[in-house]
């Protein structure tokens, strides 16, 4: 299925965060050579290089020479901003966010290690949506004319490039789903499980997890209020469902939170 209030920020570790607030003059971002290769990386299996051979892994290591190393708060980059490049999580978690004319901000998807940044632009040219770090991350830079470059020879990079793009549409319907036909309590049970399998993949506890976002920033993203969703947590640890240390949640029957999303889909 698929997943993710205020403008602030925080998904899964273990170090808390705090709202970021307006910042009117951000800093360069720190660039630093790539020291690892996609072909040693232990997220290669999550990212791009599925399906390549060693030789075609080696074009793709040289294609990814640059790691920008992202403050907590601070923006990969902002809507409007000219598209350039694709952006693979290395350590860390991002949050999406579109602006409305009148200010607010809507939350659209939080990614993590392993997970790509800046598809929004391929489009248009320019970036729709603001990445902010929610804890300090490091990123791949992809250039992305040398990945379409590289994407026309080798037909395995296409095809996951097609995969990658094909999730995200997936990962749309899922949310018009959410926002349109599911109550409080299966969003949020939908939410969790989600975020506990893509953990899982990472090789991190199903069951045992920080979250590095605010309960504002989950109702944004659900299309819940902050007192909606909190309620919902302090329900769930009732029923025995979690346990729940402010960020730090237990998952003690995954089997109710699936029984609820179950009941809900089409």
């Amino acid at each position: 299925m698929l997943i993710y209030g205020k403008p602030a920020c925080q998904i899964g570790d273990k170090r808390p965060l705090q709202n970021a607030g307006m910042q009117t003059a951000l800093p360069p971002l720190r660039a630093e050579p790539l020291r690892t290769a996609c072909s040693a990386c232990n997220l290669r299996e999550l990212c791009l290089p599925l399906g390549l051979s060693p030789s075609d892994m080696e074009r793709l290591d040289g294609l990814i020479s640059t790691r920008k190393v992202i403050p907590r708060g601070e923006s990969l980059f902002r809507a409007s901003e000219p598209f350039h490049a694709l952006y693979a999580v290395r350590t860390g978690f991002f949050k999406t966010c579109l602006s409305a004319e009148d200010g607010r901000m809507q939350v659209t998807g939080f990614q993590m290690a392993g997970e790509l940044l800046g598809l929004d632009g391929i489009g248009s040219g320019h970036h729709t949506v603001d990445a902010q770090a929610l804890e300090d991350s490091s990123v791949c830079v992809l250039p992305f004319s040398d990945v379409e470059h590289l994407a026309r020879e080798f037909g395995a990079l296409q095809m996951q490039l097609h995969k990658i793009m094909s999730r995200e549409i997936v990962r749309d319907h899922g949310v018009m789903l959410l926002l349109g036909s599911m109550r409080a309590e299966e969003r949020v049970a939908a939410f969790l499980l989600n975020l506990t399998q893509r953990l899982q993949a990472r090789g991190y506890s199903a069951s045992e997890l920080v979250l590095r976002m605010t309960r504002e920033e989950i109702g944004s993203y659900l299309g819940l209020k902050l007192e909606t969703v909190s309620r919902t947590f302090s329900r769930f640890q009732d029923d025995g469902i979690l346990d729940v240390k402010q960020r730090q949640i237990t998952v003690k029957s995954p089997e109710a939170l699936q029984r609820l999303v179950s009941s809900a889909a089409c």
